[in-house]
């Protein structure tokens, strides 16, 4: 699957006229992809243990004639994407690179000169022991294979691409090794996930409401033995969804080993709660990336994260409309975390991505209101199961009767943190197990007739107003800028 990368700050420079000189008058310059491949060799790597600014590889030409390196991509040891999803480094058109001459390529972001290229990630693309540098042409075929650290290459990825895109071992059967946990977080009426990778990676997406600021997600984090978030997702701007940010992220930058980086739909609130989230992005100077829907998440473990929503470009001010929908793919498990969009963007993620939307388990838009969750969406996504975060005695009402008697009717298995308290769904890519904090029917039909009798009213949360002396201050003038 063709996708973007999220890093929405800086774009792979297209190199300028000077680092393709050299082109007039070459007749005999080398194009042909195993010539090429054959031509260059890996002379220097720096890629252990530094930052993505300082991870580096250089190619040489060791040829006695120019070569074209146009349309050929960099990847590492996966067989489609880099690891962990991101899109490969492509080499600028009508790049030549002379005989003798190197070229450096830096995972981190830079202006690029004749000598040397920037992928543009925030994140390092050879992370541990045992990677490849792969050197393909334009049909993915490797011409050129770097090892370095403890690995054979003659030993096969197990990485073959079945016709989606998916890891497979050529019978079907999903390879993907260990186990997702997805943790849906009891914090009352409020959003709280969080997702452990098999490699230990942990993806938090949202942090409750206001009111806890953060205590009781940090409680439930530090009860897992969680040290640290990798990435850290505000899906809206909404105080009952990023209410804990600010407290999350110095909780984890303080006393534990940090955020990784921290994503934004880049639809702004005037709230205090969200400006004091963006004062502690800044105070401990954590990436804070602004996704859009093609965008995907940069994870590990065989798990990859689409970004469905917002829609590319001006989207409008309204921050349901906007929030962050995740899809989460493991094996043949598949998970839809929709944020506060309402049936009109569900309408329309159902027009753009079809048959992509299909997933074992839903989390509820919005808490579960009549205004989301709509039998269109229900009916292309097809869950087995879905989760509800809302409170018990929640004043909007949530969960909504029409919604409880859309799952009864397709026979979805239903849980709801008001009475299940936290809901765990784990999965090794084929099987699905879910555990509760509490016990209780997850028949949707018995949900219902549990809920308490109350107005279904569909507005969020009331922001706690900016005080005056609240203002955001250092945020990077680029994020600023983008989020308007």
């Amino acid at each position: 699957m063709g996708r973007a990368i999220l890093v929405v700050f800086v774009t792979l420079l297209v190199v300028l006229a000077g680092c393709v000189g050299g082109t007039e008058g070459a007749e005999n310059v080398i194009d042909d992809s195993q010539s090429v491949g054959d031509s260059l060799d890996v002379v220097e790597l720096n890629v252990a243990d530094v930052s993505p600014d300082e991870e580096y590889i250089v190619l040489q030409n060791t040829a006695d004639e120019p070569v074209d390196l146009s349309g050929f991509e960099l990847r590492d040891r996966e067989g489609g994407q880099v690891d962990g999803g991101l899109s490969p480094f492509s080499f600028p058109s009508e790049f030549i690179l002379e005989p003798g001459e190197t070229v450096k390529i830096t995972t981190g972001e830079g202006d690029s000169t004749e000598s040397e290229l920037y992928w543009g990630y925030n994140v390092n693309i050879w992370r541990d022991d045992g990677d490849v540098v792969r050197l393909v042409d334009a049909n993915g075929q490797v011409v050129l294979e770097h090892a370095y650290g403890d690995i054979d290459l003659d030993e096969p990825d197990g990485d073959i691409e079945g016709d989606n895109g998916d890891e497979s071992d050529g019978d079907g059967a999903s390879t993907v090794e260990g186990e997702l946990e997805i943790h849906h977080i009891d914090v009352g009426q409020g959003d709280s996930t969080l997702l452990v990778t098999p490699a230990n990676e942990t993806i938090l997406i949202d942090s409750g409401d206001w009111r806890q600021d953060g205590s009781e997600v940090i409680a439930y984090l530090d009860a897992q033995g969680i040290d640290r978030i990798d990435h850290l997702v505000a899906t809206h701007a909404d105080a009952d969804h990023i209410g804990g940010h600010a407290a999350v992220i110095e909780h984890f930058e303080t006393t534990g080993e940090g955020v990784g980086a921290a994503y934004d739909s880049g639809v702004p609130s005037d709230s205090a709660t969200y400006e004091n989230y963006l004062d502690t992005v800044d105070e401990y100077d954590v990436d804070l990336l602004l996704v859009e829907s093609g965008d995907e998440l940069p994870l590990e473990g065989g798990v990859s994260a689409q970004v469905m929503n917002p829609p590319a470009g001006d989207a409008g001010s309204d921050v349901n409309d906007n929030s962050v929908v995740l899809a989460f793919e493991f094996g043949d498990f598949q998970y839809l975390a929709p944020g506060d969009v309402d049936t009109g963007v569900e309408q329309r993620l159902v027009d753009e991505w079809g048959s992509d939307l299909e997933s074992d388990v839903y989390k509820a838009g919005h808490h579960g209101p009549s205004t989301s969750t709509s039998e269109v969406f229900v009916d292309a996504i097809g869950p087995e199961t879905a989760i509800i975060s809302s409170a018990y005695d929640s004043q909007y009402g949530h969960p909504s009767d029409e919604v409880l008697e859309r799952f009864a009717d397709r026979d979805i298995e239903t849980y709801w943190t008001g009475v299940h308290g936290n809901i765990v769904v784990k999965t090794d890519g084929t099987s699905i197990a879910v555990e509760t904090s509490e016990s209780f029917s997850t028949d949707p039909a018995d949900i219902l007739a549990e809920t308490p009798d109350s107005d279904d009213e569909t507005n969020a949360l009331a922001l706690r107003p900016l005080a005056a002396d609240e203002a955001a201050s250092g945020i990077d003038a680029t994020v600023a800028l983008a989020m308007g």
